[in-house]
């Protein structure tokens, strides 16, 4: 991953929610709110690009332990799954 890009994971699952980790850059992680979970708006407005109905989960703060992780912020966000009906 370039320090300069936005990275996404790959969707995994359970039950009833999908997952994916997208990993911030440090210019673009100090944008991100302290204080809540970002709305679509929000993480939108900030590059992220993913498809309707995601949602702001949890943020991971990364440790000190590799280079790597000094530059990025994860955030997680997640979208119900459809049943088939």
């Amino acid at each position: 991953m370039s320090q300069k890009q936005i990275y996404y994971s790959d969707k995994y699952d359970d039950e009833k929610f999908e997952y994916r980790h997208v990993m911030l850059p440090k210019d673009i992680a100090k944008r991100v709110p302290k204080t809540h979970l970002m709305s679509e708006t929000e993480w939108r407005n900030l590059g992220v690009q993913q498809s309707q109905g995601w949602v702001h989960y949890m943020i991971h703060q990364p440790g000190t332990l590799t280079l790597f992780n000094k530059f990025i912020l994860t955030l997680t966000l997640f979208s119900c799954l459809q049943t088939g009906g």
